[in-house]
């Protein structure tokens, strides 16, 4: 295997395991710091905004400077807002407003970041002569892995380490992250400006351009936006509220876990069964065979059946999911052209961040004023109808066609 190939995916595996040890770590530091769960939601809350914000205006520059570089700068603002937090633990205590700050700070590292590193992978195509297919499946296979390490070396962190420490582990990841992106050739990143405008109002037009084109340039990647919309505000529901409720009820929260190991070991094997064998069927059949296997796993789980089936449920639902992520991904490389590629995958991931917010809140409504199992129902029925409208919309019927 080509080396560009070998460092961009070592460089994604330290990137996404720094994010997946963050999302655990984080709020624990927060809890055990000043003691209040509110608190550690404030501070998610808190970020969130900004980090929709940083994504779409940083869009554009991804777009105009050498994505190599943008992709080792943001992984450098990550390591620096978390490492912020320990030093000022050195000198001061840690207060809300200190999480806040540096957790915003962060923030404008995290969704530019994820875009970055996405980008590359036209100059990693080109540099090593790899199948997209290849390079995204292996990609997508890498970040099931550290979804599944992520949260167990969070918890060992935590434990065996105080909060500093913790974090002091988890900067330094988002750091080697940055140097293993600088080993990469810098043509892999290389961009030609369009033009040398660099005032708050092309950055703005920037921004707009790339939510335009999302809306209007091109009804495959409107359509694959969309689906992917729908699967995330579906899986954050089940993930973040409807499950930790049920399992809190059965009196199996230590095995709530569990379902995310699942969920990650059935995508590690659907993404790479992608990436070896996605010449042998046409991409509408992976399209059709991946959305009516992952409208299975969601029922199973929607359900809220016994533990083992909802680790059942996680499994088919992570197998089909990843095959689902991988042929996604390599359709938006495919499709969107390159000079805008950074704008719209910033709105586009700007649109996931927002997810959690609105269906966490729309399960706990329902959970609260109707019941648990009609939560569990409407996430399966929301899924239900996004499997519908994917195989009823006219750009995914001409998925195969070649862009």
């Amino acid at each position: 295997m080509d080396r560009s190939v070998i460092v961009y995916l070592t460089s994604y595996a330290f990137s996404s395991l720094g994010n997946s040890v963050a999302a655990v770590v984080l709020p624990l530091v927060v809890l055990a710091t000043t003691g209040s769960a509110l608190d550690a939601g404030i501070v998610a809350a808190a970020t969130a905004g900004p980090a929709v914000l940083a994504g779409l205006l940083m869009g554009g520059l991804i777009d105009r400077f050498n994505r190599r570089t943008m992709s080792i700068v943001t992984d450098l603002i990550s390591a620096v807002g978390i490492a912020a937090l320990p030093i000022v633990d050195l000198v001061s205590d840690l207060s809300l407003g200190w999480f806040v700050l540096f957790g915003i700070l962060s923030s404008f590292g995290d969704v530019p970041g994820l875009t970055a590193r996405e980008t590359l992978v036209p100059g990693v195509q080109r540099r090593s002569g790899l199948a997209f297919e290849r390079i995204v499946g292996l990609r997508e296979s890498v970040a099931s892995v550290t979804m599944m390490v992520g949260p167990a070396a969070a918890a060992s962190l935590v434990v065996l380490l105080d909060g500093s420490g913790a974090l002091w582990v988890t900067s330094g990841l988002a750091l080697v992250a940055a140097l293993t992106t600088f080993l990469l050739p810098k043509d892999v990143g290389r961009r030609t400006p369009a033009d040398s405008d660099h005032s708050p109002r092309s950055s703005a037009a920037e921004m707009v351009a790339g939510m335009v084109w999302l809306a209007r340039g091109s009804s495959l990647i409107l359509s694959v936006t969309l689906v992917n919309l729908a699967l995330a505000t579906v899986l954050i529901a089940l993930q973040g509220l409807i499950l930790p409720v049920h399992f809190t009820q059965v009196g199996q929260e230590g095995r709530l876990g569990l379902v995310l190991t699942f969920l990650a070991a059935g995508m590690l094997v659907g993404s790479a069964t992608y990436a070896m064998a996605s010449a042998r069927l046409r991409r509408r059949t992976w399209l059709v065979v991946s959305l009516t296997g992952s409208l299975v796993g969601i029922g199973v789980i929607g359900a809220l059946p016994s533990v083992l089936w909802i680790f059942v449920g996680a499994a088919i639902l992570g197998l089909f999911a990843g095959v689902l992520g991988a042929l996604f991904g390599v359709v938006m490389i495919e499709t969107i052209p390159d000079d805008l590629r950074g704008r719209v995958m910033s709105a586009q991931n700007a649109l996931l961040t927002l997810a959690p917010a609105v269906s966490i809140l729309g399960a706990g409504v329902l959970v609260e004023y109707v019941s648990l199992a009609a939560a569990g129902a409407v996430a399966a029925g929301v899924w239900f109808a996004a499997v519908l409208m994917a195989m009823a919309l006219r750009p995914l019927r001409r998925v195969n066609v070649t862009v």
